[in-house]
């Protein structure tokens, strides 16, 4: 017998060949995007069972009133997100329109009384039964749908001259107009913003961005002084403590709350501020809440967290800009510019560093319209993903057997 063929070495790496090779595991979800929203809306829940149970059982009844509302939110959220992560991008991308104009109709039958709700003196949520479905939440999905199909139609006329910038603005304005008058001014700069940053994302020249920022902010200032207690925020937001028990009291009260906190908190529970002292403890100043709770570093750590979740939702974004998949890559950042404002000015608001607007913190706060849409959105950006990495496959499934045709014939 041929001593080679004994050789324990060859035999070793004639087995090794023969083993099948295992493709690289490749995670179907995004692990940074879903890690980060299951960890905020995880926390939103706690937060919102302690903040809200003196609350609900003075209004309800029962402590457990808001606690129960929020599980039913998040399971109707999740099974909403599981329904849209099964549609595929081509989908949106052909009905963006639609979305649009149904989006415009919400609005409209906001303000129609008898039809529209009214809470807190804003007409912003239409009945449905037991729930409320806020209609400007859904108009930001819209939107942001109907801009990523437009820039991907019009996006050498948006680079290239003002008529391209111009066209979206007309759907823009009706849908400011209409949230003016509910009036929701919080959602109308989140949505005037994330659809500027979109447009200036798709290759908007600077110097347009530059004149078309300035003429927003006019227009915002002017918008703030036609109404006096828009006024009267602002002055609050500039000094509460000049009336603490008056227009400056949410500040007050939130900033007292942040003072409590320190660096380490009080524990989970023991806020003094959600018995009453801190309006809306449990929808827009549960950040404040949370801070008195759990102190700088808790407070410091849902702040990395949103920071984490938006960085990959941009970071999807890129991959996908970088693949030209242009529409998949411009709703990654119009949902990451959302998520981005409205956490920045609940944060902002919560500190004292911006105006109060009536900004749910998004995945954290209570409310069911919006931890659906901000579900929706999710789901949207992990299909991006996905979509993304299965492209990436099939090409990556193709090339070997090229070569190896190629390598075959060069044997013969």
């Amino acid at each position: 017998m041929n001593a080679q063929a004994l050789n324990p070495f060859k035999l070793f790496s004639f087995r090794r060949e023969l083993q099948p090779k295992t493709a690289n595991v490749v995670l179907p979800f995004d692990p940074w995007v879903l890690s980060c929203a299951a960890a905020l809306i995880l926390i939103g829940f706690v937060m919102i069972s302690s903040a809200s149970l003196d609350v609900a059982l003075k209004n309800n009844g029962t402590p457990y009133f808001y606690v129960i509302r929020q599980a039913i939110f998040i399971s109707i959220s999740i099974v909403g997100a599981i329904i849209v992560w099964r549609i595929p991008l081509s989908f949106w991308e052909r009905t963006g329109h639609w979305w649009m104009i149904a989006a415009g109709v919400l609005l409209i039958l906001v303000l129609i009384p008898g039809v529209g709700k009214i809470v807190n003196g804003s007409r912003r949520w239409l009945p449905l039964g037991p729930l409320n479905l806020q209609a400007s939440e859904v108009a930001k999905f819209c939107m942001v749908m109907y801009m990523a199909g437009y820039l991907v139609r019009r996006l050498d006329e948006v680079r290239s001259s003002w008529k391209g910038i111009a066209k979206p603005t007309l759907p823009l304005g009706i849908f400011c107009i209409l949230l003016y008058f509910e009036p929701d001014f919080g959602a109308l700069v989140v949505l005037m913003g994330t659809v500027m940053g979109m447009i200036f994302l798709g290759g908007m020249r600077f110097s347009q961005f530059l004149m078309v920022i300035s003429s927003v902010i006019a227009l915002l200032v002017a918008v703030v002084g036609l109404q006096p207690y828009r006024m009267a925020r602002l002055q609050s937001f500039l000094d509460p403590w000049s009336d603490p028990f008056g227009t400056g009291y949410q500040l007050s009260q939130a900033q007292i709350a942040f003072g409590r906190g320190e660096w380490f908190g009080t524990g989970l529970g023991n806020s003094v501020q959600k018995l009453f002292y801190l309006p809306e403890a449990h929808t827009d100043f549960v950040f404040s809440v949370l801070a008195e709770e759990l102190g700088f570093i808790g407070a410091a750590a849902l702040i990395i967290l949103f920071a984490v979740l938006i960085v990959n939702i941009f970071r999807i974004g890129r991959r996908a800009e970088k693949t030209k998949a242009f529409f998949k890559a411009y709703v990654c950042y119009g949902f990451g510019i959302i998520f981005a404002g409205q956490a920045l000015i609940n944060i902002g608001v919560n500190v004292g560093a911006l105006p109060t607007k009536g900004l749910t913190l998004p995945l954290v706060s209570y409310g069911g319209s919006s931890l659906l849409v901000s579900c929706a959105m999710l789901a949207v950006i992990l299909r991006v993903d996905y979509e993304l990495k299965a492209d990436k496959g099939s090409s990556g499934a193709k090339q070997p057997a090229k070569s190896k045709v190629k390598a075959q014939g060069e044997q013969v």
